[in-house]
């Protein structure tokens, strides 16, 4: 079967508008080449040795958002439609960089393997190491390998804010924990909380497709037993309060969870928030204080912001 691959060249900020555009337009999922990843895990030490040296040479300067149709008679339309939504981006005051929109055809095995091809082990903290399924690796003393497979629309663990939280995890995960994962994605929190000792760790996601995925990689790392993913609306799905969670969403999720965030979290309970971008910082904080948590870490990474909270002890 053959599929149109459109390409988006914009800047690191409007790669969530941009992604958003082309799921308007009946894509599955995204690919996302972002420099500034790169450029991020050049300054860790202990990532950019486990990533394929040769990938800076492949990506363009700021981010390449791709996306893949199958070719039917009416693509060129949806692609016409896609062009006008990114030229229209700048009207809401959003930088776009070149808004540069191209196509080509491929073939599906092309498309649905192409991007592996630089996805290598990395360690994005001190202890979790996110393993692709394809890979070989042997893991030293006291690390712990996270196998991954994320399929095309979802994380590989790469981007900042996934690192700013699993960062965050090694520090407050511990044993006899009940951890909820909200917006779970492809699982990669909720494994990471299983691996570093949590004893239950309940993942939630609107999204179907993330919720497989996500069960997939449950069982691609044994961790049946205490990871649960459930489809579902935030904390819908929630029945008893947790000693923490974590949430990788986006700035304005983490302040709609605010208000009846301490419904669902123990006394001393930990909050790990990210996906917020540093422009929203003092808002998310904002919030975050109002609900009567107590911000005990905020954490950068280069444009993205992680914040650490704790719910106030028993009266």
């Amino acid at each position: 079967m053959k599929w149109i691959e459109i390409s988006i060249q914009t800047t690191s900020g409007a790669v969530e508008a941009v992604s958003n555009i082309l799921y308007d337009a009946g894509v599955t999922g995204v690919a996302i080449e972002d420099i500034r990843d790169l450029e991020m895990l050049q300054k860790e030490e202990n990532s950019w040795e486990l990533i394929d040296e040769t990938l800076a040479d492949t990506y363009l300067e700021g981010a390449v958002v791709k996306g893949y149709l199958p070719e039917t008679t009416n693509v060129m339309d949806q692609v016409d439609l896609i062009r006008k939504s990114v030229d229209y981006l700048p009207q809401y005051g959003l930088d776009i960089g070149l808004g540069k929109v191209t196509v080509s055809a491929v073939d599906e095995m092309d498309w649905s393997n192409e991007w592996k091809k630089h996805f290598k082990p990395l360690k994005p903290g001190n202890l979790i190491v996110i393993k692709p399924s394809w890979e070989a690796y042997t893991a030293a003393d006291k690390e712990l390998v996270l196998e991954i497979d994320p399929g095309m629309a979802f994380g590989t663990g790469t981007h900042e804010t996934t690192s700013l939280c699993i960062e965050e995890l090694e520090k407050y995960v511990e044993k006899d924990q009940l951890v909820y994962d909200i917006g779970c994605g492809s699982g990669i929190l909720s494994v990471a909380a299983a691996l570093l000792g949590a004893k239950k760790v309940i993942g939630v996601d609107l999204d179907t497709l993330a919720v497989k995925i996500s069960r997939e990689n449950v069982a691609l790392n044994k961790v049946e037993e205490q990871v649960e993913v459930y489809e579902g609306n935030l904390m819908d799905v929630l029945v008893q309060p947790g000693d923490l969670i974590v949430s990788n969403i986006i700035a304005e999720i983490i302040i709609k969870m605010c208000p009846g965030i301490l419904k669902y979290l123990k006394p001393d309970g930990i909050w790990i928030s990210s996906g917020i971008i540093r422009d929203k910082q003092r808002e998310v904080e904002s919030a975050i204080e109002k609900a009567g948590l107590e911000i005990i870490e905020v954490r950068s990474k280069g444009e993205w912001i992680s914040i650490t909270a704790k719910a106030p002890k028993r009266p």
